[in-house]
């Protein structure tokens, strides 16, 4: 049987500059982490990367004569262009995403899955596991992103400024192997070539026919909104999901890639949603988290669970790429700091 490929789209390229890291700390002193991190962790990396970056000291970006060639701005806060080819750009997604471990057992999900590492509360020693996607420029700035990171660490976490040290990265490639770059003992970034290849269509399956269907495992808050409003399990549907998750995509390749063509798809793979039927088997989720900028806790939830996508081989063909990079990349509001993550399954 000849495996079906997806058709010549506009914005389909297989090799794309993006990358996932493990970083791995161990506390100097206890600590006790909310009950979801990404919040935290962005900040603190947040922090420390303008403090080594910032050559002006202005005490905002907005005015600043480099803020086009900072790596601060670049990485964190990316800069909208003056002006595109289609619309004008308040704000672009940045180029990277923090992946923080996942709260305590049973918070998100009745039950773990297998393999996966919870966070608790930590003790001197106890090892600190998270996770950094970089894509495009960002990637050429991972010395950059690791000095910041031992700082942030070696300055403290929460309140309490909780000490830790940087022990290793790992380059986390496609398949979840991971490759050693990095060691405290031996501080040298090795020379390894990381980015991602879109696997073929149709992926492996028992039978080796094309699947039917394919199916979205949420592990963190989605959070997909119309008018400013946040959609629940009931307001969902394959075209807003792939909307968002299509601009997203073509948005990160374009801006920090240099990809403009995954741009010229995404009408393309918006207009497959009429052939698309799901099932959704998701529920709403509520958690905290402390904003520093705004100095006050705010509520912030999504859905999580399974969401089944099923069709025709030729239009889940048409959106498998953009479906498999977004398990890099996260969909949704507050993606960069690890909202809106997903495995997919078929």
């Amino acid at each position: 049987m000849t495996a079906l490929q997806p058709p010549p789209a506009s914005g389909i390229q297989t090799d794309v500059p993006i990358a996932r890291y493990r970083f791995t700390a161990r506390m100097r002193q206890s600590v006790r982490l909310p009950d979801y991190a990404g919040s935290l962790l962005r900040g603190q990396f947040g922090a420390a990367l303008r403090h080594l970056s910032c050559m002006t000291r202005q005490p905002t970006c907005a005015a600043c004569p480099l803020l086009r060639t900072c790596p601060y701005s670049r990485i964190f806060e990316a800069p909208p262009p003056t002006q595109h080819r289609l619309q004008n750009f308040s704000a672009i997604p940045n180029a990277y995403v923090i992946e923080p471990p996942l709260p305590p057992k049973g918070l998100l999900h009745p039950a773990p899955e297998p393999g996966q590492r919870h966070c608790a509360d930590l003790e001197p020693g106890d090892e600190l596991v998270f996770h950094m996607v970089l894509a495009g420029a960002a990637l050429e700035q991972l010395a950059l992103v690791l000095f910041a990171w031992q700082r942030a660490l070696a300055q403290g976490l929460t309140k309490s400024r909780s000490a830790a040290d940087l022990l290793q990265i790992d380059w986390v490639d496609a398949d979840g192997a991971a490759h050693c770059i990095w060691q405290q003992h031996k501080p040298v970034l090795a020379d390894l070539r990381s980015g991602l290849t879109v696997p073929a269509w149709p992926p492996s399956t028992a039978a080796g026919a094309a699947p039917a269907a394919l199916k979205l495992h949420l592990h963190t808050p989605l959070r997909l909104q119309q008018q400013g409003h946040p959609l629940g399990p009931e307001q969902l549907d394959p075209r807003v999901l792939l909307a968002a998750l299509a601009r997203r995509v073509a948005l990160v390749l374009e801006f920090h890639a240099q990809q403009p063509q995954w741009g010229a798809g995404v009408a393309e793979v918006v207009s497959l949603a009429p052939q698309l039927s799901d099932a959704r088997q998701l529920r709403w989720f509520d958690w905290k988290r402390y904003s520093s900028r705004q100095q006050q806790e705010m509520t912030l939830g999504g859905v999580l669970g399974a969401w089944q996508l099923h069709g025709p081989p030729e239009a889940l063909a048409a959106a498998w790429p953009w479906l498999w990079l977004g398990q890099w990349l996260h969909v949704g509001k507050n993606a960069t700091m690890g909202m809106g993550a997903y495995t997919l399954v078929h």
